[in-house]
C-alpha cells in the first residue's frame, strides 16, 4: 500500500549531512526526539490558544515539516552514529503518540468541526501506532505500512492546515475530511495486523 514513508530514504539523504553536523556538535538522538516532541507541544499551544484566527494554522504544516525532519534525523543519529539505545525506543514512541494528539486536538477549537471526530482522529491514530509496535511482539518487525501512517497524516493534516490558513478550505468540509481519514485510519490498523502476520508466517 502506497504510503510517504517510502520516501523517507530519500529525505534522510538530504538531510544527512544535517545529522552529522548535529552528532559532531554533540547532539544525541534522543535530545533530537524530545525536542520534536516539545516544538509540537508548543506549536499545538499556539495555534490553540489562536484558532479565532484562520491564518495561524499556517504553522501547522511548516512545523510537521520541520517535524518529519527531527524525526528522520533522530533516526539517522541512533543508526548511523550508534545512539540506538532502549530508553530511545522509548522515548521515539511516546513523543510521536503525544505530538501527533496535540496536533490533532487543536482542529476541535475550530467551531464547525465535530470534537467527537477529532477525537476519534486521535484514538485510531494512536491505534495504528500501537498497532505497528505489537508487531515487535509477536516476532514481526515494527510495521509501518499505510495508507495513513505517521508522515501519510503529518502531510494530510499539513495539507488541510495550509487549506485552512489561505481559506481555500470551507470549514465546513473538514467533517467530512475527518470521516475519510477515519476510515482510512481503520483500513491501515487492519493493512498492519495484516501483514505483521504475513511476516512471521513466511
Amino acid at each position: 500500500m502506497l504510503s510517504i514513508y517510502q520516501l523517507k530514504p530519500k529525505f534522510q539523504s538530504l538531510l544527512r549531512p544535517y545529522a552529522k553536523s548535529l552528532f559532531d556538535a554533540n547532539i544525541t538522538a534522543n535530545q533530537v526526539t524530545l525536542t520534536a516532541c516539545l516544538g509540537s507541544i508548543l506549536v499545538a499551544l499556539l495555534v490553540g490558544c489562536l484558532a479565532q484566527f484562520q491564518w495561524i494554522f499556517i504553522l501547522i504544516p511548516i512545523w510537521m515539516f520541520i517535524r518529519m525532519a527531527l524525526n528522520a534525523i533522530d533516526g539517522m543519529l541512533a543508526r548511523e552514529f550508534n545512539q540506538k539505545s532502549n530508553l530511545g525506543a522509548y522515548l521515539n514512541e511516546i513523543c510521536d503518540v503525544v505530538s501527533d494528539s496535540v496536533l490533532l486536538l487543536v482542529f476541535a477549537q475550530i467551531d464547525s468541526v465535530s470534537s467527537y471526530l477529532i477525537i476519534l482522529v486521535v484514538i485510531l491514530s494512536f491505534l495504528t501506532e500501537f498497532v505497528g509496535v505489537l508487531g515487535v511482539m509477536i516476532g514481526a518487525s515494527r510495521r509501518y505500512d499505510g495508507p495513513m501512517g505517521k508522515s501519510d497524516r503529518a502531510f494530510i493534516f499539513g495539507v488541510i492546515s495550509f487549506a485552512i490558513a489561505t481559506y481555500l478550505l470551507p470549514l465546513s468540509w473538514i467533517n467530512l475530511l475527518l470521516w475519510v481519514i477515519s476510515l482510512l485510519l481503520i483500513y491501515t490498523i487492519v493493512n498492519r495486523i495484516k501483514k505483521g502476520l504475513q511476516e512471521v508466517t513466511k
